[in-house]
């Protein structure tokens, strides 16, 4: 398939992103044997246990870079991918490649075939649940907890809001699609010059941007969408679930508000929840340090 990777050049002197590049490579599955390449964080003591963290759209594991050093303090391995078409990860430019089963396959092959990662403490924000989860449910044993923050799991039966329709035809059609304002949009700090800068970092020019365009219209709004019987699959396992289980959403996000509930499905024995006050739709930018100290907590508490 055709694709595009961005530019080392890109990525020098990004504000508080002192962290060494890894890669791994993933099947394209549009031509056999050709591979596409996915960059990933890998922080912390390599025997450490491990804290899987996933961005969602339009971020990529820049958004990660205040909760890395707490959790990494605290003896944790940190593992932080881009999602393809995100990040340091390669962008195919062909909006049919990215669909939501390929990108739960590139994400699957990354973390368990290549990076073989086990006895996972999860946590997903925005498309990193929406993928995360959708790898929990199918691969239950590789994960020791879960935490979720900003996210769902949608199947469509409930259809959509008309805020978010509105974001998918924005995101779809916009002829100027500026990703670190849209980030910093749901910031309630906000951002400054050289943050927002380092989230347009990955998309040097619009051609590069099909991933996040895309994503948006991926999420099933209609109870036949491809991927809808899948999450209802996954949605099965989580309300069976018998490990521990955070919802961690935020006070002020109003994209994902009162998406929180979702999750009371799953078995109350093993659920627990948070709310983290005064942050946006980005809680690991308004909360980040506070966020990884939860995260801290929850294991030891669950351990």
């Amino acid at each position: 398939m055709p694709y595009l990777r961005t530019p080392d050049a890109q990525f020098t002197s990004l504000p508080d992103f002192d962290f060494a590049a890894h890669y791994v490579e993933v099947a394209d599955p549009a031509e056999p044997g050709a591979t596409l390449r996915v960059h990933y964080l890998d922080e912390g003591p390599a025997q450490g246990p491990v804290v899987l963290l996933m961005h969602g759209e339009p971020s990529w594991c820049y958004l990660y870079r205040h909760m890395i050093g707490p959790l990494v303090a605290a003896g944790f391995r940190c593992i932080a991918p881009d999602l393809v078409g995100f990040g340091k990860s390669d962008k195919p430019t062909e909006r049919a490649t990215h669909t939501y089963a390929n990108h739960v396959e590139w994400m699957r092959e990354a973390l368990f075939d290549r990076l073989e990662l086990r006895d996972i403490t999860y946590f997903g924000q925005d498309w990193g649940g929406l993928i995360g989860l959708r790898l929990v449910g199918e691969h239950p044993q590789r994960y020791s907890r879960v935490i979720v923050s900003n996210t769902g799991l949608n199947t469509g039966d409930r259809g959509a809001g008309e805020a978010f329709l509105a974001w998918q035809e924005h995101a779809r059609t916009a002829v100027e699609f500026p990703i670190g304002r849209i980030i910093s949009a749901g910031v309630l700090t906000g951002l400054t010059d050289a943050e927002i800068n380092a989230y347009n970092a990955p998309f040097p020019s619009d051609e590069y941007t099909v991933a996040p365009r895309t994503m948006p219209s991926l999420v099933p709004t209609t109870p036949d969408n491809p991927a809808s019987a899948a999450n209802r699959a996954a949605w099965s396992v989580l309300e069976s679930w018998d490990k521990p289980f955070l919802i961690a959403f935020s006070d002020s996000d109003p994209l994902t508000a009162g998406g929180e509930r979702s999750f009371l499905k799953v078995p109350e024995k093993f659920r627990q929840q948070v709310v983290l006050e005064s942050a946006a739709h980005f809680v690991q930018e308004d909360k980040g340090p506070e966020l990884a100290e939860i995260i801290i907590s929850f294991i030891n508490s669950t351990s």
